[in-house]
């Protein structure tokens, strides 16, 4: 029995056979080819990417946001990933991302999650297509530690653009941190004000990112997915590279953070993944998003620091 408090999203196969019947099924045959974009707006697809991508519409995607496997041993609900050398793990990135580029539209953004091991795998492979911008570090918070190693609690996103016209909304992505050392200048704030949450300032986002709550056991988006990106993260992405009513696509949708968030914030999504557990989790979730729209940590159009904001994230 779970406690009362425990929200996480964990419908099994039989539960949640409704949610697969939405999705596109593309196993047993290209399931999407001749698909016109309409008819993938705003739906799970569930296949294998690198068989898939090939087959959908050449320029349709705004914004991509991946998240492959990172270069370790891990066990995706019974379908392992295998660590490989930095060449093959090279190899398997260009694969992905030579299918993918030719989805994104001349003016699209992507951005590419991975860790410390496989983070230059990544980076060489987008330097030879894309514009690399800017390599984004945000801490995990959680995480094991280590008897003889540092503990491992920070991930990379690389940044990266088809070309020179590109989206990036920078106001839409304001931090709002609360003034320690309040200065004034003539008794007036400088760069603050005064509201009823306090002193605040809402600052320029950097490229390092410590205000992220890794989903747990008692936040509504939680689910046992063992590598889910948290909505806030994704909304940081979206909001800064794409306009409403663009196109998100996720060639690595998991548990379906990017497609939710995507939703959330008034975008259309395409979400590819190959493990029915994974699409009947991120199906429910965007169901649920029909009714409850937050995302935690993001408010009054603001992201605010970790554990600073009413809902305590």
């Amino acid at each position: 029995m779970k406690s009362p408090r425990n929200k996480t999203i964990d419908p099994d196969i039989k539960e949640g056979a409704g949610y697969l019947d939405r999705c596109i099924d593309a196993r047993e045959d290209d399931g999407i080819s001749g698909l016109k974009l309409p008819a993938l707006t705003d739906r799970t697809v569930l296949g294998d990417s690198l068989s898939l991508m090939p087959l959908l519409p050449e320029g349709f995607a705004d914004l991509v946001i991946a998240d492959p496997p990172y270069n370790m041993h891990k066990d995706f609900n019974g379908r392992r990933f295998r660590k490989t050398s930095d060449d093959g793990y090279r190899a398997y990135t260009l694969e992905w991302v030579e299918r993918m580029l030719p989805l994104l539209k001349d003016t699209g953004t992507v951005y590419v999650c991975c860790d410390w091991r496989s983070s230059n795998a990544v980076y060489e492979v987008l330097k030879e297509y894309l514009i690399v911008r800017n390599r984004i570090t945000w801490q995990r918070e959680k995480g094991r530690g280590a008897k003889s190693n540092w503990k491992n609690s920070m991930e990379d996103i690389w940044f990266a653009t088809r070309s020179d016209s590109y989206t990036f909304n920078l106001d839409a992505v304001k931090m709002r941190r609360r003034v320690i050392a309040p200065y004034r200048t003539d008794g007036i704030p400088k760069d603050w004000e005064e509201t009823d949450k306090g002193r605040i300032r809402d600052t320029h986002p950097s490229n390092f990112w410590d205000d992220i709550s890794v989903p747990f056991w008692s936040m509504p988006e939680n689910t046992p997915h063992p590598t889910q990106k948290p909505e806030k993260l994704l909304a940081k992405l979206i909001l800064a590279s794409s306009n409403e009513g663009d196109m998100i696509f996720d060639p690595f949708l998991g548990s379906g953070s990017t497609s939710v968030a995507a939703k959330k914030l008034g975008r259309h999504y395409l979400g590819i993944e190959q493990n029915e557990q994974y699409c009947i989790w991120a199906e429910k979730r965007l169901e649920m998003a029909d009714e409850d729209r937050r995302i935690q940590g993001y408010e009054d159009g603001v992201f605010w620091e970790r554990h600073s904001n009413k809902r305590g994230f």
